[in-house]
């Protein structure tokens, strides 16, 4: 009975079976490689056509020239006329940073209380006030620049750069509350009513719950509302009449043509790579949540 219920012996097929060779991954890898291929050369000459101005600026701002400071060898003379143009490259990088920081803390504290309403409230006129917000975004940015200047020059915020934040802070809302509130609604509403069993409030809700799981979608808000204030143009052009306060890009234009209209290149590919490089820098330390941000909504419903 018991040499009938015992385990068979192992056949040589099943022994053969074990010891089976391995598919050849050399030839799939090759053939992933292959597929991949069209999708990573599209991707290089993207890359290449994006970075090559921004390259051949900063090698052309130390590289010798004619007509600029730095015509003999390479150097930083380009750099050296920069700092000393006018109040100094720093006061006008301070200026800019005061007015881009304003427009951050703006827009991050309105667009994630305007978001969190948006996303977890029902009040009459929701969706018409939330589409009359969207709507901003239609308007042409230029053409609001003169009523608003009248504005503030009624409310003595002309010519200042706290009035150039406000104005940057009100074309970015539309787009920041829209974030927000896609980044709200992505969250499960089961976490605020747990918090709210535990005794929060709704603003313990949204201080302790919510704003550290809409985290990446502040950070892609911020890192908009500051490459906006940042690079912005029109709005100081028009805004500020005082040379001491305007921002780095208004400074970099004046200072193209400062000696009889002649266009100074090489300064002028010395501020640009200034005006670049905290932008490149931002970027790179927050793309992942970046990234993160803009897929947070993306897989709601």
């Amino acid at each position: 009975m018991t040499n009938t219920l015992a385990r068979p012996p192992r056949t040589e097929t099943s022994s053969m079976a074990s010891v089976a060779p391995r598919p050849n991954r050399r030839r799939y890898s090759v053939a992933g490689i292959a597929l991949q291929m069209p999708f990573w050369v599209f991707t290089a000459a993207i890359a290449i056509i994006f970075l090559y101005p921004l390259v051949w600026t900063a090698v052309s701002s130390v590289a010798p020239r004619a007509g600029t400071n730095q015509t003999e060898g390479w150097g930083l003379g380009n750099y050296t006329t920069l700092a000393n143009y006018q109040d100094g490259i720093g006061q006008y990088i301070l200026n800019s940073v005061f007015v881009s920081l304003l427009t951050v803390v703006l827009t991050l504290v309105i667009s994630l209380l305007g978001g969190y309403a948006f996303a977890r409230f029902e009040f009459r006129g929701k969706n018409a006030l939330f589409l009359a917000t969207i709507a901003i975004l239609m308007v042409p940015y230029a053409t609001l620049l003169i009523p608003l200047y009248v504005l503030l020059n009624m409310v003595g915020l002309s010519n200042s750069l706290v009035g150039v934040a406000l104005v940057l802070t009100m074309f970015q809302l539309p787009f920041s509350t829209f974030m927000m509130r896609i980044s709200f609604e992505s969250i499960p509403r089961e976490l605020d009513e747990a918090a709210m069993v535990d005794g929060c409030t709704s603003w313990g809700v949204l201080w302790r719950v919510l704003v550290p799981a809409v985290k990446p979608g502040l950070i892609t808000v911020g890192l908009f509302a500051f490459l906006a204030a940042w690079n912005d143009f029109m709005a100081p052009l028009i805004l500020i009449n005082d040379s001491a306060r305007m921002t780095l890009p208004l400074a970099i234009s004046n200072l193209r043509g400062q000696v009889q209209g002649v266009v100074d290149y090489g300064a002028t590919e010395a501020g640009v790579v200034v005006l670049a490089l905290p932008c490149i820098l931002l970027f790179l330390i927050l793309q992942r949540h970046y990234v993160r941000g803009f897929m947070s909504g993306a897989f709601k419903g």
